[in-house]
């Protein structure tokens, strides 16, 4: 496998579109309102929107610079749309209409052509030709206008240097004030026959394809509202996804809203109209693409629209919220209301995938019951719970606990059951709109499973859940794997599948993911996280998730059996051949000597690279027929190799000590510790030790030794089945080789050289690994 983080400028293959590209628009709005672009042509798009208040406005934006698309699959940044021109059919309804105040208007962001920032705006009505609703409409940027009445009140565009162009859509009850509409509105538009020409319509766009690879890819419609899902989904193909794709329908986006305040409504369906739209066209191009879906529907929803009565509730009343911004509550496995608004919801979503003829796969996405982050206090008493566990419970003043009564875990098996309950149900409301259907389970398991409270698993990994309730268990853990935790990882992952009984070849995992940009270096324990979960036979590992994978560019790609080459046979050099070996290190400086004579110097190299000759050492013609061997095997320099340095092969001279290196420090939630061997004193030189020799690594923490409780891992990691303390020293004592190749592709060995007792030349090179 391989992966790689990709910026701009590194697509390598390159196609072009037309400016205006259907699939590329995008949309943008302020809560409370919903809206959604979908391609119903190559050349036509449609915006379906709902409005609740009477200042909502969606914005059908273009943007000049590509920020939504994978850097290696961005269309080119032109600012300049001076050289075409645009035509298109408009139609519309439940929208203002074109011959409107403030009706449909195309808002230029940008600089004039003395470079000062501003807007032009231009009604569309003014390039019209047909009726309020349906007319065509011709746009030349070289000579266009803004302003409402033309020419009276004409404000000539200037569009060489512009960022985003957008048309504005608003209710027909608009007024720009912030009360709420009488009635919600549902409305929507639609752009046809969508033609741009003249010299400056064309841009190149990024158009390589990943090889197929074996991740899967999960993607969330909270993230990706804003994107076609023909968009979306060219992203997901070229970068080598296939198969399944996980989809959570989210919490913030899908629900309908009435009432004052907003709260979410089942009157007139589960789904808002936008969110259907949106929905009804991935579901379809999925299908034409060969994709299947899995649609996942969570317990989690946003807070200012859920029912008050709906909400978890820790002891005091406090609502169960998340560390988003704004929040999410979680809904109450004990509330009849909330649940049965949880299988409409579902049901919706299956019916989607269902009309579209995909299988129907659907996932009950991380049913919890809440704990407060800061303190541990369970939320398990609001007032349906507090009904369904007899009216007055027992108090947990934090689950975050070795010794809660038997009072106290009663609470929390009666809470497990509840919920395994409310789980079942939704799985049988999904299974009697789709008969048939695939249901699977995701749980998270840093929250459910987390150490610090042994007990939660009998509120959070009820039994009731245990195989074959659920057709797929899926597993996700992406707090130990960006805090390096593989040991937790490991035990999680053993203590699920032991409490809940699903084969490995029923299980699937889940990778990821990366909150902030800043913290991208994590893509690497990501991909090594998806790796170890392939190894260990799964049925599918998925990326989590491709709004992630868009902004740092992250590459996935397996090299699999196209390699015609091995990198590396895990075998030793013959030691009576290398016994006598020359050795060579060397380091890559640049030295620039001044005209005043000083040097200033830049080393290359943060290691010493070694080369050896292992010529010395062949003494007899069974070694020179060894040596032959071995360099066939190896296909010259093409594999390599384990080399023992005569000079420096152990972690100290003489038989390997526990404390001899230091290796780290322990923060308590590090598992995972890369030999090195240190050379020098204040500043000394750190080597990564990947080779090390079986059987010969000693470890210790804060100077005790540990003969069990961890394990080394390839690449020459020791990984400890729990973290060491915060402060704790680990060191380790070590043998170890050299990973080298041979540094040609010929060697030379006469017979009549060598029985004149001239060794022959056997180069060897160091290899530079891959580390952790």
């Amino acid at each position: 496998m391989g992966w790689r983080l990709a910026a701009a400028d590194d697509a390598l293959e390159t196609a072009f579109i037309k400016r205006f590209d259907a699939r590329f628009w995008t949309v943008n709005f302020p809560r409370p309102m919903m809206a959604a672009v979908t391609t119903t042509a190559p050349d036509a798009l449609r915006v379906d929107a709902a409005f609740y208040r009477r200042d909502d406005l969606a914005g059908l934006i273009w943007a000049a610079q590509d920020r939504h698309d994978h850097p290696l699959l961005a269309y080119e940044t032109n600012r300049d749309f001076r050289a075409c021109t645009l035509r298109f059919r408009w139609r519309s309804a439940g929208v203002r209409a074109l011959d409107a105040l403030h009706g449909p208007t195309l808002t230029i962001e940008g600089r004039d052509a003395g470079g000062v920032a501003r807007a032009w705006y231009v009604r569309l009505w003014n390039y019209a030709t047909g009726t309020r609703t349906d007319a065509t409409v011709a746009l030349d940027f070289a000579d266009l206008d803004g302003g409402f009445l033309l020419p009276g009140e004409a404000d000539p565009v200037w569009a060489g240097d512009v960022d985003r162009m957008f048309i504005s859509l608003v209710a027909p009850g608009y007024d720009a004030g912030a009360a709420l509409l009488p009635t919600p509105v549902e409305g929507w538009a639609e752009m046809s026959g969508i033609v741009c020409d003249g010299p400056g319509s064309v841009l190149a766009i990024g158009d390589g394809q990943v090889p197929a690879h074996g991740l899967r890819i999960a993607t969330g419609y909270d993230d990706l509202y804003d994107m076609t899902p023909a968009r979306m989904l060219r992203n997901a193909m070229h970068l080598g996804y296939r198969g399944i794709i996980n989809h959570y329908v989210g919490m913030s986006h899908y629900f309908r809203l009435d009432g004052d305040p907003l709260t979410v409504t089942l009157a007139g369906g589960a789904l808002n109209a936008a969110c259907r739209a949106w929905h009804r066209d991935l579901a379809a191009q999925a299908r034409a693409l060969g994709y299947e879906l899995i649609l996942s529907l969570s317990y989690e929803l946003f807070d200012a629209h859920a029912p008050a009565a709906w909400k978890q509730r820790a002891e005091n009343g406090d609502p169960a919220l998340t560390g988003w911004v704004p929040p999410s509550t979680l809904l109450s496995p004990a509330h009849d209301d909330a649940m049965a608004y949880l299988q409409a919801v579902a049901r919706a979503f299956v019916a989607i995938a269902d009309e579209a003829g995909l299988a129907v796969r659907f996932q009950i996405g991380e049913p919890w019951w809440w704990t407060m982050p800061a303190d541990g206090r369970p939320c398990l008493y609001d007032a349906a719970a507090r009904a369904a566990f007899g009216g007055s419970p027992a108090s947990i003043p934090t689950i975050r606990s070795t010794a809660l009564s038997p009072a106290q875990k009663t609470l929390l098996d009666a809470a497990g059951a509840l919920l395994a309950a409310s789980t079942l149900a939704l799985r049988d409301a999904v299974r009697d709109e789709a008969p048939g259907a695939q249901v699977l389970l995701l749980v998270y398991l840093p929250t459910v499973l987390d150490a610090a409270a042994p007990e939660a698993k009998r509120a959070n990994v009820p039994v009731g859940w245990a195989h074959p309730a659920f057709d797929v268990l899926q597993l996700e853990d992406y707090d130990w794997v960006t805090a390096g935790d593989r040991g937790s990882t490991a035990r999680g992952i053993a203590a699920a599948t032991a409490r809940l009984g699903y084969p490995i070849g029923e299980q699937h995992y889940f990778a990821g993911f990366v909150l902030r940009p800043e913290d991208a270096g994590l893509w690497a324990d990501i991909d090594a996280a998806a790796e170890a979960a392939r190894a260990r036979g799964g049925a599918e590992t998925f990326v989590w998730a491709l709004p992630q994978v868009l902004r740092d560019g992250f590459v996935h790609f397996d090299i699999g059996e196209e390699s015609a080459v091995q990198a590396f046979d895990d075998v030793p050099f013959p030691i009576a051949i290398g016994r006598e070996a020359s050795v060579e290190p060397g380091f890559s400086t640049a030295i620039v000597t001044t005209g005043s004579g000083h040097e200033q110097r830049n080393s290359d190299w943060a290691d010493a690279r070694l080369r050896f000759d292992a010529g010395p050492g062949v003494r007899s013609e069974a070694d020179v027929q060894a040596l032959i061997a071995f360099f066939r095997a190896r296909r010259g320099a093409a594999r390599g190799f384990r080399f023992r340095d005569p000079f420096d092969h152990g972690s100290a001279g003489g038989t390997p000590g526990f404390a001899d290196q230091a290796i780290g420090r322990g923060d308590g939630t590090t598992t995972r510790f890369p030999l090195v061997k240190l050379y020098g004193g204040e500043d000394p030189q750190r080597r990564r030790i990947t080779r090390p020799v079986a059987g010969s690594v000693r470890v210790a923490v804060n100077g005790v030794e540990r003969i069990t409780g961890w394990t080394l891992e390839p690449g020459g990691i020791v990984a400890f089945d729990s973290a060491p303390a915060t402060g704790a020293g680990v060191t380790a004592g070590f043998l170890f080789d050299v990973p080298v190749r041979f540094a040609t592709d010929r060697l030379e060995v006469s017979r009549a050289t060598f029985g004149a007792g001239a060794a022959p030349s056997v180069p060897l090179i160091e290899l530079r690994e891959a580390t952790a």
